[in-house]
């Protein structure tokens, strides 16, 4: 038998590797087809998940505001909070109340100033800085009183400062008269304190 020549050899050798160029490209087309579809089948699925949660959510949401709207006409859970309908007229009832828990305390509120809350606050907070005068057990007794508040109010910042004064001489060495301002005998305390509740109203 007579054996094939040399160019027969070379030449199906040239058609089987100009067959398989095309064949190696539609292969790798086709690999990164199936990862691209594979991917696009991930993505698919992580979206019907979320949807899924979103219309649970939706469906959730009016039993969730009925709930919110139990919650704000439930008489005991509005006590802990300011039942006015802006955040001024909140503030006002807050001066009225601290007012009435120094005067309580023996001690004497010498100012009052409504502060601004944080914006877009949930619920609003009230606020106010108050200058108290009085002993140390007024002081303690003001503590105590607003931790057993209603509404609840909390205590920010504390500043206290001593009225009493050093004695001094009544003249210098060389015997003149010295002018000491009055003395506090009591060593009464100076107090500011920030204090803040939440009400329930609406914007202002």
């Amino acid at each position: 038998m007579k054996a094939p020549s040399r160019p027969k050899i070379i030449c199906v050798l040239g058609w089987i590797l100009l067959l398989s160029v095309p064949l190696l490209v539609i292969g790798g087309l086709a690999a990164a087809w199936s990862s691209e579809m594979s991917s696009l089948s991930v993505r698919i699925a992580d979206s019907e998940d979320q949807l899924v949660r979103y219309r649970r959510m939706i469906r959730s949401l009016p039993e969730l505001r009925a709930e919110l709207e139990r919650v704000r006409a439930n008489e005991s859970f509005k006590a802990f909070y300011f039942d006015a309908p802006t955040p001024a007229l909140a503030g006002a009832e807050l001066q009225r109340q601290v007012q009435d828990i120094v005067t309580a305390a023996s001690g004497r509120l010498i100012s009052t100033q409504i502060l601004p809350g944080p914006p877009e606050e949930s619920p609003p907070r009230v606020r106010v800085r108050t200058q108290i005068q009085g002993s140390t057990e007024t002081l303690l007794d003001v503590l105590y009183n607003f931790e057993q508040a209603r509404p609840f109010l909390f205590v920010d910042q504390v500043s206290v400062r001593s009225s009493a004064r050093p004695q001094q001489p009544a003249a210098d060495p060389r015997g003149r008269a010295i002018r000491r301002p009055p003395v506090n005998p009591a060593g009464e305390l100076t107090i500011r304190l920030d204090i803040f509740g939440f009400t329930l109203g609406g914007d202002t």
